[in-house]
């Protein structure tokens, strides 16, 4: 591995935000390619982290900072992946369904996806099922990621499902719920195509979603 690709491996690792900053201009100064920087650089710094939080190695606390530092370094590096044509492994519309205004959870989730590579629209809380339709029609994405953090809120999933399906939009994307009260028995009662209990679970859900490795 070239040694700016290593320096941005740790320092995302460490969740050390200038040190990414640092080095992602200078692996490409050094000749590296966008797409290097990013899959081996970023995206493999993101996996590492997924692997270290599953192990109990890591928590959210650090699972939070290694995503910041990681966002960092992907605003940097965005313009010339565009630049290149390089595409993302796919994109997702992520939302706190009605009613929820719970945040943190599915802001981590988001994180690590982008970490993954894939391109995320984040509709933020309390997002109403007819919302969730709108979006889907204007953005196209591959994934709806749903997240509910009350039992009472939990409807709402439901209700969004029903809102896809009634908009004949269901068949267009793959939709994956997530959130403390949330089951994988949930999510298929209600018709979901999956469940994560966590963001390093979602990361994996997501790529087979879209039937990556």
């Amino acid at each position: 591995m070239h040694q700016t690709l290593e320096k941005i491996f740790t320092a995302i690792l460490d969740g050390e935000q200038a040190a990414v900053t640092e080095n992602v201009p200078a692996a490409l100064e050094a000749g590296l390619s966008p797409e290097t920087v990013l899959k081996e650089g970023l995206v493999a710094a993101m996996t590492e982290v997924g692997r270290r939080f599953e192990a109990g190695e890591y928590f959210v606390p650090e699972m939070l900072a290694a995503a910041r530092a990681m966002q960092g370094g992907l605003k940097l590096l965005k313009p010339r992946l565009v630049q290149a044509g390089v595409r993302a492994a796919g994109k997702i519309l992520l939302g706190t369904v009605a009613g929820d205004m719970h945040d943190i959870g599915k802001t981590l989730v988001g994180m690590m996806l982008e970490g993954a590579g894939f391109e995320v629209v984040d509709l933020g809380t309390d997002v109403k099922p007819e919302a969730f339709a709108e979006a889907v029609r204007e953005h196209q994405p591959d994934i709806v990621g749903l997240s509910s953090l009350l039992t009472t809120t939990m409807p709402g999933m439901i209700f969004t499902v029903q809102a896809l399906t009634e908009a004949g939009l269901r068949g267009q994307v793959k939709v994956m719920v997530g959130g403390a009260p949330v089951t994988a028995a949930f999510a298929q009662t209600i018709g979901a195509d999956g469940y994560a209990p966590d963001a390093s679970a979602a990361v994996k859900l997501a790529r087979s979603l879209v039937g990556e490795a």
